[in-house]
């Protein structure tokens, strides 16, 4: 979904200035989102950077410490007042699968519908038919311990597509599900969000998942948002290092921005100076961080480096090269063309240039955007800003 398409959808979810505090630790810290009506917000950061109690305090099982958290317009919790989960009009998929073990997988299925008010056999042939379109039909008189993690799952998610709730919340959902599970899971999940039009929040320290599932990303480090864009703006356009490291494979170059024009550059790097794609940057003498994705280099070129490590991985090849201002990862298709120790030339054919010391941030509505090394008028900033 487009950036002008989201404006006019209204939100399913607004979290405004969010705090949630265990005795001295903040979990989250004064973050502000928003998920839109058939959006899906995936939340991307490492183990303890506040996902999960974000998730919790949104499903109204942990209170705000400071902050609101709004529901399609209605306030559901404040710090001195929160409305319980069965009030919400969300639906929760957990990483723990979470579902009731004295009961089959239909009736686990059933259950939320009957508490909308379905009489008991209308309820399970809603449910059996909601476990067919996962293709777990046929596993629907087993209890919980008789079916393997990759089923639970989907029968986890079963049980959240018959809530038919307006926001469904993902607590890392395939944390546990081996390749091609998870595959089949993430299909259906995008074909479900599609059909019921729902918002979605969806945590996961995946960054190839955030990336192909979401329609923005949130980066999430110490409770605080650093960044929230779309996938093609953070994986391109990150804040600083931490940033391009946790959406992929980065390497960083110290170099200059010597001139720029439309969506192109040129920087110098080594005493070189070459002609790149980078967007929005903006000249300077200093010396500044240069981000390098495996894509965006390759051998051949006017740059000298030294080839310090080769991986072979299938499809194509992994090569760290040593260049005197930093290590660059370069990717290039089939086996390797080079061995360990070579001297090789290489260059670039697109950068972006970050500044290291730029700082954590909350981040607000979708104005206030500030970018390192971009002028506020550009199109199409993710946004962030300093605190």
């Amino acid at each position: 979904m487009s950036d002008d398409a989201l404006d006019r959808v209204p939100a399913v979810l607004e979290v405004r200035e969010l705090c949630v505090r265990y005795g001295e630790v903040t979990a989250v810290d004064d973050v502000s989102l928003q998920v839109r009506r058939g959006e899906m917000l995936a939340l991307l950061g490492p183990s303890g950077s506040g996902k999960s109690t974000l998730l919790h305090s949104v499903a109204g099982f942990q209170p705000p410490s400071s902050g609101e958290v709004w529901l399609k317009g209605r306030r559901v919790a404040t710090h001195e007042q929160a409305e319980p989960p069965e009030h919400r009009d969300v639906a929760v998929v957990f990483q723990s699968y979470a579902l009731w073990p004295h009961l089959s997988a239909l009736d686990n299925v059933a259950y939320p519908i009957r508490r909308r008010g379905v009489g008991r056999r209308l309820a399970r042939d809603e449910a059996l038919h909601i476990l067919s379109r996962l293709r777990v039909s046929h596993l629907a008189r087993r209890r919980p311990a008789e079916l393997s993690g990759g089923e639970q799952q989907r029968v986890g998610l079963a049980r959240a597509l018959a809530r038919q709730a307006s926001l469904y919340l993902f607590d890392e959902p395939t944390a546990h599900l081996d390749t091609h599970v998870r595959g089949v899971f993430l299909d259906e999940l995008v074909v479900r969000r599609e059909a019921t039009g729902a918002g979605g929040l969806y945590a996961t320290h995946d960054a190839e998942e955030a990336l192909g599932l979401a329609d923005r990303v949130a980066l999430l480090d110490a409770g605080q948002l650093v960044q929230v864009g779309t996938p093609q703006q953070v994986y391109t356009e990150p804040v600083d290092v931490w940033a391009a490291r946790l959406t992929g494979p980065a390497s960083v170059v110290e170099g200059t921005v010597v001139a720029t024009k439309g969506d192109r550059c040129v920087v110098k790097v080594h005493d070189t100076v070459i002609n790149v794609e980078g967007r929005d940057t903006a000249p300077g003498p200093d010396r500044v961080s240069l981000l390098v994705r495996p894509g965006w280099a390759h051998f051949g070129g006017e740059l000298p480096g030294r080839l310090r490590a080769v991986w072979f991985r299938g499809p194509h090849s992994d090569h760290l090269v040593d260049t005197g201002q930093g290590e660059v990862l370069i990717r290039e298709p089939g086996p390797p063309r080079h061995a360990v120790g070579d001297e090789v030339t290489w260059t670039l054919s697109r950068t972006w240039p970050m500044r290291e010391a730029y700082s954590r941030g909350d981040v607000g509505g979708r104005g206030s955007v500030i970018r390192p090394f971009t002028p506020a008028s550009s199109p199409g900033p993710s946004e962030h800003r300093p605190r």
